[in-house]
């Protein structure tokens, strides 16, 4: 099956629907406008995955997820090259520092989350590489595809909603006025207030998403909860100047002329 495309014409939950249904062995590699990722897929399983130049090694993953300390953590990074992920697995396992199963519970969740975070990518290119397999070295999963191709068609529509919410991220926003709103007695999530904390009519919606370290989804989804809550209102950035268009609409200032001008057009068509 010779697998290549354009996202405009398919997106990541089409395409994962065929590798499911023809049950392929090798790797999709999706090329964006900033950064690639590559999935890899056995017998249309799912079994591993990677976004740009992230870090998705096995200590890495087990130490954003608080499977391991610090000193645990930099004392493996020390030893950087000299042992496989597999190796490092059986060797946590051993110690009892970790189980079987928080290994493989948190690589499943680190590669859905990054097949998640390609559902919102429209642009760019892709490529189903036969001969690609998953990497020896990477402990692999084995997840099926079904569940994800669901969420990812809920996802879909979620982001055509917020894209009409939201059309644009470089709008900025303004906290509405409401007399007697204090926001310090609004229930709001950790994530919500590091988005309330740069609410300004200088910072674009896209700067504020750079700040905070989110993407479109999950920017355009807390800026959609807190309009929706109507704390918050969409203003053009402080200092936005509208172009001025340079085309006049009638090639005289003066008002008899674009007068006499206009009934000259009016006959003309009406002789037509």
């Amino acid at each position: 099956m010779a697998l290549r495309g354009n996202l405009r014409d398919f997106t990541i939950t089409q395409i994962l629907n065929l590798i499911n249904l023809a049950r392929k062995t090798g790797t999709l590699v999706v090329e964006g406008p900033g950064e690639n990722a590559q999935i890899a897929f056995r017998e249309g399983k799912l079994a591993y995955a990677r976004i740009g130049q992230e870090d998705s090694g096995l200590a890495s993953i087990l130490y954003k997820s608080r499977k391991i300390n610090t000193g645990q953590f930099k004392a493996i990074q020390q030893r950087d090259g000299q042992i496989s992920d597999k190796e490092l697995g059986l060797l946590l396992i051993n110690a009892g520092y970790v189980s079987q199963e928080d290994i493989l519970v948190n690589l499943q969740q680190y590669f859905t989350d990054v097949v998640h975070r390609l559902f919102t990518w429209v642009e760019g290119v892709f490529r189903f590489e036969n001969e690609m397999l998953p990497p020896d070295d990477r402990i692999n999963i084995r997840l099926d595809l079904e569940n994800l191709i669901i969420e990812g068609s809920r996802q879909m529509r979620e982001w055509e909603q917020l894209q009409d919410e939201i059309p644009s991220l470089d709008m900025a926003l303004k906290f509405t006025a409401r007399p007697g709103a204090d926001l310090r007695n609004i229930n709001l999530s950790v994530e919500e207030w590091r988005v309330v904390s740069y609410i300004n009519p200088r910072n674009t919606i896209r700067q504020i998403s750079s700040a905070t370290k989110m993407n479109e989804l999950e920017i355009r989804r807390i800026v959609y909860g807190l309009l929706q809550a109507g704390l918050v209102e969409i203003c053009r950035p402080e200092g936005f100047t509208p172009p001025t268009s340079s085309v006049r609409i009638f090639p005289t200032e003066d008002k008899e002329e674009q007068k006499s001008l206009v009934n000259r057009l009016i006959n003309r068509i009406r002789s037509l």
